[in-house]
């Protein structure tokens, strides 16, 4: 059975290679709350990076993981490689959490990992991602919890973070 369609799937099901072309193995992040945000470089939302990056420092100890997934469907403001993006990435926003390859979030041709966020945290709309950087946030066990809007500042999700960093 695919994880798609499984009503017990975790995150730990699904996989995805890293904007390095390395496998991602999203079980080194069982226990933890992992934030998953489809990027684009050339957004107005692109400063978000910097606010992301200040998530990820100040609560990855505590459990937290921010990743990124660069996505070209919106506007096409994500036209670069992967070497363009992760030189822009860690070049002016100084990014150290994991940034996966380019995908898709919509349509056809969305990774199974968004296909399943979406399905789980529908958002205001329905279930379609309607720009970059929507965020998805999932708990402890691998299960989507919430959706945030593009709008949603990274430290505006500050609180549930905490909430969730002093669950087990």
């Amino acid at each position: 059975m695919s994880p798609l369609n499984d009503p017990d799937a975790s995150l730990y099901d699904f996989s995805i290679q890293g904007l390095d072309g390395a496998p991602i193995d999203f079980e080194v992040f069982r226990g933890k709350v992992v934030l998953f945000v489809n990027t684009a470089s050339r957004c107005g939302f692109t400063p978000q990076y910097s606010g992301l990056e200040e998530l990820y420092n100040r609560y990855k100890e505590q459990g937290l993981v921010v990743v990124g997934a660069p996505c070209n469907q919106f506007g096409q403001q994500e036209p670069g490689t992967a070497d363009e993006i992760r030189e822009e990435c860690l070049l002016l926003y100084n990014v150290t959490f994991p940034m996966t390859e380019k995908i898709a979030v919509n349509g056809a041709h969305a990774h199974p990992l968004f296909q399943w966020l979406r399905q789980e945290c529908r958002g205001l709309f329905g279930s379609s991602v309607k720009w970059n950087f929507t965020k998805f946030l999932v708990d402890r066990q691998g299960r989507p919890l919430q959706r945030f809007s593009p709008m949603s500042s990274p430290a505006s999700l500050e609180n549930k973070i905490q909430e969730l960093l002093k669950l087990p």
